[in-house]
């Protein structure tokens, strides 16, 4: 009986073998879609060679009649009646820190030149299970952005999964670029070193170019990666762009550091999974859409995280995903999804964009889910009182337009609602560090700036960035706010001292 069963175990080994050697054939090519037939035991997601040819396809359906691959390049050359066989592997991304300071395509390649660039990798499969709960860590380490209004009141973690949601032309795009600048300030030391890693979805190729320039003018191009699928490229692409970006990302956690990813946006990410599930002829669901595009992004993001000690690397990967509204729209279809994935949102609105207020982060919508926890000591100690002062202001701001007819408590606490404002107002591509984010905070929330001129607080904090901090001004000043918090001690002249300078 034992040996029955061996040698019945060892001839299905054999007829799966044999059917493996078995070329599929090509019936119809529709717009990259390859429907092959006579091809059995195919894996999801396994890669397939034209026979003859230098061109792979991967296997997105599998049905009774045959399946359907995506040829990923050279779907020009590909004719009906051309043969396939299996590769008995499943498409994966090559991963290396020599991708570091490049553009590349979902292949690996560098896209940014025309020179040849050879480089030792190893392979990582773009599709796998999300780690478990065991394997993860709580989020306690913050992630600075160089953003006053983010690290203040939306403060973002190590492993935290926080989207960036709002209309077109709303500086998106910014916060997570100037989150990759400020990067730059933190990578002095191993334990606090990011790679960051900006994903491209379905965007032109001027603005990739743009960005790189941008990254490589700043010089923050030597540890980050751009990861592009621009809106020229084939749905197919769009669609496998991200994941091949967690892969690279889960490749450096493992080593130790963390990783930042930025995907810019999945909103196109969901219109490219869209097309090609319309090509593929399958049902279609709410807005058009697949009935599994929830699954899509979940599968995504619930990779990011922060992994404990006992599997020996203890890195962390934190996801900024962008997703784009209509009209401020968030309970459309695409934009629910998401903010039900992530552990939180900064919501940009067009109106705060439109006055000049920039980042144009509505703080009252917006919120991170991490909360204090991921948030340093002073300035965990700064952001509950600003947070409740910005509240109160939102609230009263109807009443301004009463003027002089108002209350002087009213007056005062409207006055102070737009000192506020006015401090968390940022230029583009000018993050600021935590020191100088705690003092400027401090000033607006211990109401020292009371007398000053609103159009002279961008100077006041121009005056405060070029101080230089080696000065026994600077350091007494966060030694002041540091002693005033757990001591009592006041810090107005100390800050006084920088404002009588202006």
């Amino acid at each position: 009986m034992e040996f029955n069963l061996k040698l019945h175990k060892g001839w299905d080994a054999y007829i799966e073998m044999a059917q493996a050697l078995v070329p599929g054939i090509i019936k119809t090519l529709i717009d990259g879609i390859a429907f092959i037939s006579n091809m059995e035991n195919v894996l999801m997601g396994e890669i397939l060679q034209v026979a003859g040819l230098d061109i792979k396809a991967i296997v997105i359906n599998i049905e009774e009649e045959g399946i359907k691959a995506i040829i990923l390049k050279g779907e020009d050359i590909v004719k009906p009646g051309f043969k396939v066989v299996r590769t008995n592997e499943l498409f994966q991304f090559p991963v290396t820190t020599q991708l570091l300071g490049r553009v590349v395509n979902a292949y690996g390649e560098p896209i940014d030149s025309n020179e040849t660039f050879k480089y030792e990798y190893s392979k990582r499969k773009v599709e796998i299970k999300a780690p478990g709960i065991i394997s993860r860590y709580k989020v306690n380490e913050p992630l600075q952005t160089g953003i006053k209004s983010v690290d203040g009141l939306i403060p973002i973690g190590r492993g935290q999964r926080e989207l960036i949601i709002g209309d077109k032309s709303t500086g998106k795009t910014t916060i997570g670029v100037d989150t990759i600048l400020n990067q730059k300030n933190n990578n002095w030391t191993p334990a606090t070193h990011v790679h960051c890693i900006y994903v491209s979805i379905g965007q032109r190729r001027a603005n990739v170019a743009k960005l790189a320039h941008l990254l490589r003018k700043k010089d923050a191009m030597s540890y980050s990666v751009i990861l592009a699928a621009t809106a020229s490229e084939s749905c197919a692409l769009q669609y496998l762009i991200p994941y091949c970006a967690t892969s690279l990302g889960e490749y450096y956690l493992t080593r130790g550091a963390g990783c930042l990813v930025i995907y810019d946006d999945l909103s196109k990410h969901a219109v490219a999974y869209r097309q090609l599930s319309l090509l593929l002829r399958r049902f279609p669901s709410r807005e058009a859409y697949p009935a599994d595009v929830f699954y899509l992004h979940s599968r995504l993001l619930e990779r990011s995280t922060k992994f404990n000690d006992s599997n020996n690397f203890g890195g962390s990967l934190t996801s900024l995903p962008v997703i784009e509204t209509q009209l401020g729209d968030v309970s459309a279809y695409i934009p629910t999804n998401v903010i039900s994935i992530t552990d939180g949102q900064i919501f940009l609105e067009s109106q705060l964009f439109n006055k000049g207020i920039r980042p144009a982060v509505n703080t009252g919508l917006s919120v991170s889910r991490i909360g204090s926890a991921a948030q340093n000591k002073i300035m965990k100690k700064i952001s509950g009182p600003l947070k409740l002062e910005l509240a109160q202001y939102r609230e009263m701001q109807s009443l301004e337009q009463f003027g002089e007819n108002l209350e002087e408590a009213t007056k005062k606490l409207l006055r102070r609602g737009k000192i506020l404002t006015e401090l968390l107002i940022q230029p583009q591509s000018r993050p600021v560090s935590l020191e100088n984010e705690v003092v400027m905070l401090y000033a607006g929330v211990q109401n020292l700036l009371r007398n000053i001129n609103l159009n002279l607080i961008s100077v006041f904090e121009k005056k405060l960035l070029d101080v230089k901090k080696t000065s026994s001004l600077y350091y007494s000043i966060l030694k002041g706010i540091e002693l005033n918090f757990y001591s009592g001690i006041s810090l107005d002249l100390l800050v006084l001292r920088l404002l009588l300078t202006i």
